[in-house]
């Protein structure tokens, strides 16, 4: 009898490196950052009074439904493609980046409403987007 041989699939990272750590700590993070984004957006969906500055002192003039739906479907695209990265799609490393880059855009011009928050969550998508980028050049992906 013989012990069959693991077969790596096409999108699954090699195992070992230095760098498939950082992949896994940017997908477990991405995760994270979009059960945040979930729940931000339901308490904007759900209970609008909850945030106290003024839909009109916001960057952009929306009421908070509005921000709250925002940041929901933005919430589960996140954790999506925290899902794939970690999978090791290679088009989910470019997702991750540009989703990290939107979120933190969203949060910048949500700060106002919520400051701490939007600060955490600014934080968390600059790490995001340091962990995706840190293991260096294109050469390093042949097995990716």
């Amino acid at each position: 009898m013989s012990t069959p041989t693991p077969v790596r699939g096409q999108d699954r990272p090699a195992s070992g490196g230095g760098w498939s750590g950082w992949i896994m700590f940017a997908s477990t993070l991405m995760f994270i950052l979009g059960c945040f984004h979930a729940i931000a957006g339901l308490v904007g969906i759900f209970d609008e009074d909850y945030y106290l500055v003024g839909k009109n002192d916001l960057v952009v003039t929306v009421d908070y439904s509005t921000w709250g739906w925002t940041h929901l479907i933005l919430g589960i695209l996140v954790a999506a493609a925290g899902g794939a990265l970690l999978r090791g799609a290679m088009w989910a490393r470019i997702v991750a980046i540009v989703l990290a880059i939107l979120s933190s855009i969203a949060n910048l011009v949500f700060m106002a409403a919520y400051p701490l928050w939007s600060l955490i969550m600014i934080t968390v998508n600059v790490l995001v987007i340091y962990a995706v980028t840190a293991h260096g050049d294109r050469r390093s992906l042949s097995d990716y």
